[in-house]
């Protein structure tokens, strides 16, 4: 069988067809505005309801192409979303764009297997003009799903998990190439590396890169999986350090989870840095603040909300705009790491 067809969305054409009448009386009725009469009104919302069409939403959108609203769900605890500084980063640089162009930002957090219904909610009731696709999976059953209905998206994440949109992403496996190398240099030779969910695109991708790079340099390296929160952070930290041979450092895949694991260094009696490194993903001001301050794998992250919008713009607009990555991660050295333990820098 040839390739399924991509499902359309209703337009105020179809409607008004549907209903025989003019698009111009459709957008009478539907503002409620004088110049048909009941019987028209009440046929044209008929033919409305029964196409999916949804007055209420439609109507805001019936100026033409004119972009007004841009989706983005993200599948997190809204707690943990609160507390975590990379996404209050990134929607910041998303804003950055929008309020340039009269544009608003359609936020839910939801659960990972309601994503697919949320966005086809907005495309198909005519409530967002496209979306930003964040937190992809290895197979994403969203891109399929999405790109089968026509929605205008940007995926933010590896070319290889984008399927057919445009992706915007940052080179995870250079980054995590950069943190290994800096702490052998050190003298480090037991690495750790606490990641967030392994199904994540991006944590398969630092894994294996991590894992390839230890195994290149003859050093050991241990993953442990937590879920981005402090809480999980911590005991992914503990699992590390109660091993026999416990790593000299410990690379986090996020910020949060370094915080954390300076009270879990704590309650092993251990001093950051003289006995154990810690290094951290996506630079914010919790690094800065702590004590000792954090090093930690840095870039740009309301620049790249703001790349990723442009991108956007250019795909709702027709304009083609080729994959491309953002600038790579920079080692932000601080006084969370050093040389390792003389007792155990050496193999």
């Amino acid at each position: 069988m040839g390739a399924a067809r991509k499902e359309r969305r209703t337009t105020i054409k179809d409607v008004a067809a549907r209903a025989g009448v003019s698009p111009s009386a459709v957008t009478i009725a539907l503002h409620d505005r004088p110049g048909v009469s009941a019987a028209t009104k009440e046929r044209i919302l008929k033919a409305a309801r029964d196409l999916g069409w949804r007055p209420n939403q439609a109507a805001a959108a019936l100026s033409g192409h004119a972009v007004h609203t841009v989706g983005l769900s993200i599948a997190r605890p809204a707690r943990l979303l609160g507390l975590e500084p990379f996404y209050m980063e990134f929607i910041s640089g998303i804003e950055s764009v929008l309020g340039h162009h009269d544009c608003s930002l359609l936020l839910r957090v939801t659960e990972s297997d309601k994503e697919i219904e949320v966005h086809k909610e907005w495309w198909q009731g005519g409530r967002i003009n496209g979306s930003i696709l964040v937190d992809l999976k290895a197979d994403d059953p969203r891109i399929p799903a999405l790109a089968g209905i026509g929605l205008p998206a940007v995926v933010v994440g590896h070319p290889s998990l984008a399927g057919p949109f445009t992706s915007v992403w940052t080179d995870d496996a250079a980054a995590i190439g950069e943190a290994v190398r800096y702490l052998v240099a050190l003298g480090h030779r037991r690495i750790g590396r606490v990641s967030g969910p392994p199904d994540l695109g991006h944590s398969v991708i630092r894994t294996t890169a991590f894992e390839e790079l230890t195994a290149e340099l003859g050093v050991e390296g241990r993953t442990a999986v937590a879920d981005f929160s402090a809480d999980q952070g911590g005991r992914a930290c503990r699992s590390l350090l109660l091993a026999p041979d416990r790593p000299t450092a410990i690379i986090f895949d996020n910020d949060l989870m370094a915080v954390a694991a300076l009270s879990v260094a704590d309650e092993f009696g251990l001093s950051v840095p003289e006995d154990l490194s810690l290094l951290a993903w996506d630079d914010s001001q919790l690094c800065q603040l702590t004590r000792p301050t954090l090093s930690a794998m840095s870039h740009d992250i309301h620049a790249f909300g703001a790349e990723v919008t442009h991108a956007l713009f250019d795909i709702m607009n027709g304009v083609e705009h080729p994959s491309h990555p953002a600038p790579s991660p920079s080692l932000v050295p601080r006084a969370s790491t050093a040389r390792p333990p003389h007792s155990t820098a050496a193999m």
